[in-house]
């Protein structure tokens, strides 16, 4: 199948390792060109060397989602280089923990609203395209009590659905992603596995397809999601977590 994605124009915060690292290597894969960033500059430059070489754009830089002058630059001066915007993937997160509220505020919440909304101007001059805001399976489901990760995360996926109705009109379509537990090196999970073993064996054990998700899997759905494939999907909430969820999802 032809996903359409030759020549798409894309823009992924916190991209140089996990789930946003695999959605650019996809996205590239498909012949998109592709800006990333993250804070950590060496990361950036080590990432954009490795991606690069497989005769598509891709740029980076050094940014901090929380800041949003910074954030609002980076967009506009990546839509520039590119020459447009045709997707925008919000991923940056700040992660659990109870004791986190500004900093997931922040980061989750004004990182993601503030992108999309320095993103939107292009993607209208573009005459249209996809977000696709990267969210969590814990937005929609209770685990080890309250925290600001879920609570903010639950707030985003009804400013997307909300979102969606708003952009429609302009051939922009707003759809968000939840992974269930991802594990890669360096990641949050293998971090937890060093220090709470057989708590995570106890979880993957949970998950009816064995595993938790390598971050490929996420991808590709954030590709299918994004590409004209799916032109007709918009305002959705796409789980991706191998049936970990309990809900029944109407």
């Amino acid at each position: 199948m032809d996903l359409g994605l030759a020549g798409k124009r894309v823009i992924v915060t916190g991209s140089t390792r996990g789930i946003g690292r695999s959605i650019v290597e996809h996205l590239l894969a498909e012949g998109g060109d592709v800006a990333i960033c993250a804070r950590d500059a060496e990361a950036v430059e080590v990432a954009v060397a490795e991606l690069a070489g497989n005769g598509r754009t891709v740029i980076g830089r050094a940014v901090d989602v929380s800041d949003a002058l910074a954030l609002t630059a980076w967009i506009d001066d990546a839509a520039a280089q590119l020459g447009g915007l045709d997707i925008f993937v919000p991923n940056v997160s700040a992660g659990g923990g109870p004791d986190k509220w500004q900093v997931v505020f922040e980061n989750d919440v004004l990182g993601t609203v503030r992108g999309i909304e320095a993103a939107l101007p292009h993607l209208k001059a573009a005459g249209g395209g996809a977000i696709t805001i990267i969210n969590t399976t814990a937005a929609v489901e209770t685990f080890r009590g309250p925290t600001a990760y879920a609570a903010f995360k639950a707030g985003l996926l009804n400013y997307a659905k909300n979102l969606s109705y708003e952009l429609g009109a302009d051939s922009i379509r707003v759809n968000s992603v939840l992974p269930g537990p991802v594990y890669f090196e360096g990641g949050a999970w293998e971090t937890i596995e060093k220090a709470k073993p057989e708590f995570v064996a106890s979880l993957t054990e949970q998950i009816p397809l064995g595993r938790m998700a390598d971050p490929s899997d996420v991808a590709r759905a954030v590709t299918f999601l994004v590409s004209d494939a799916a032109r007709y999907i918009s305002g959705t909430a796409l789980v991706v977590d191998g049936g970990f969820l309990h809900r029944v999802q109407y």
